[in-house]
């Protein structure tokens, strides 16, 4: 596991967030960097599984479009809750997937249940079960954007 990559994001990342640099806020980050580090070794070293998530290039583009994805369907639901023409038919659906990963179905299943109107209830290794409060929302997880832009990450 390249421990020296994830302190170094570990320790900007938390700079970033904290936006000071007084020695007790230092120490406490230096601190909270070394138990995550501390708990992935031993994760790594008990479950022979590598904890942590790979930085690729593509990762802010699809956080982004995931971003704009979120207020899309916020506003989807908003209007829903205020206009009582538009339909709320609740449905819960299989949806087939072809990412294999551990982790690139996981980050499938978050992305769908950060949505609003939509939720992953299931995580199987084929399918995941999904929740909307529309049809249409469905359809569009079907058509297959998000588990394509999940696979061009290579996770």
């Amino acid at each position: 596991m390249p421990y020296r990559s994830l302190a170094i994001s570990l320790l900007l990342f938390w700079l970033l967030l904290s936006g000071h640099g007084e020695p007790r806020l230092l120490g406490a980050g230096l601190l909270s960097v070394a138990l995550v580090l501390w708990l992935c070794w031993r994760m790594q070293r008990i479950d022979r599984v590598v904890g942590y998530f790979p930085l690729r290039a593509r990762l802010p583009g699809y956080l982004l479009w995931l971003l704009g994805t979120v207020v899309r369907s916020n506003l989807d639901v908003a209007r829903r809750i205020w206009a009582p023409s538009l339909p709320i038919r609740p449905c819960w659906r299989r949806l087939d997937t072809r990412l294999r990963s551990p982790l690139a179905k996981t980050l499938y299943a978050n992305g769908i249940t950060l949505t609003p109107g939509t939720l992953t209830t299931d995580v199987r290794d084929h399918y995941l079960l999904i929740h909307c409060l529309v049809p249409s929302a469905f359809d569009e997880l079907a058509a297959g954007g998000m588990e394509r832009r999940i696979e061009r990450l290579e996770l």
